[in-house]
């Protein structure tokens, strides 16, 4: 079983002059959820190397067990350390493909030429693909076979606009992901603020929000079981 998981390569949080970058509860329970069901991963990024982490997933009141245990775990550390470059991965060599969210997709994944293609690879072969809180941003340029939005018509959910509010960037961020998967003909449905949510349509998984990574993590293992 392998997975591949894409990560952001983008830093800057608008022009507030704050950093982002990935959640690292987003990429921290879905890697050991993958991990220990005995997947191999490869962890890439559009720049490749280390991905930038949004400061504000470091802080204490977003700590989990999971980024407890990637701090004291030196093998995923460096794994991260060196992700891959995204346009050397191809959709044949993997079984699935999950990506993690934090602000920073919106600004580079979601208009990645590599990344938008290779989740159509993906897709089109029939291999599930997984995102979670701001990642199914990465789907807005994002092609089902017929030509028309991947979404359209499917069960989706993501990052509310109600969440984006609380964090106060509803006027930062390029796009709103509720709106947007909206406007792309998605069915949209949302759980509580916060609380763990995740759609399943066929081969697309999304989940709403950082605690809902883990529960969106399972689901794909169970798809490709």
């Amino acid at each position: 079983m392998k997975i591949l998981m894409v990560l952001t390569s983008h830093d800057q949080l608008g022009d507030t002059g704050k950093k982002t970058g990935f959640w690292l509860e987003e990429f921290a329970a879905p890697y050991y959820v993958f991990k220990d069901a005995g997947a191999q991963l490869t962890l890439a990024s559009p720049k490749g190397g280390q991905p930038p982490l949004d400061p504000k997933s470091d802080e204490p009141d977003a700590q989990t067990a999971a980024t407890e245990r990637f701090r004291k775990d030196s093998a995923a550390q460096s794994a991260l350390s060196s992700t891959v470059k995204l346009d050397t991965v191809k959709a044949a060599d993997f079984d699935a493909v999950f990506y993690p969210g934090g602000h920073g997709p919106l600004w580079d994944l979601a208009e990645d030429r590599h990344s938008i293609a290779l989740i159509e690879a993906f897709y089109n072969s029939g291999k599930p693909v997984a995102a979670v809180c701001h990642a199914p941003g990465v789907l807005r340029h994002v092609k089902g076979a017929d030509g028309q939005p991947l979404v359209k018509g499917k069960q989706v959910t993501g990052f509310t606009n109600s969440e984006e509010e609380a964090v106060g960037l509803t006027n930062v961020v390029p796009f709103l992901v509720e709106d947007e998967l909206k406007a792309k003909g998605g069915i949209f449905s949302k759980g509580a603020d916060w609380s763990s949510y995740t759609r399943e349509d066929g081969l697309l998984l999304t989940g709403q929000n950082p605690a809902s990574s883990e529960e969106t993590a399972f689901a794909l293992l169970s798809r490709l079981r």
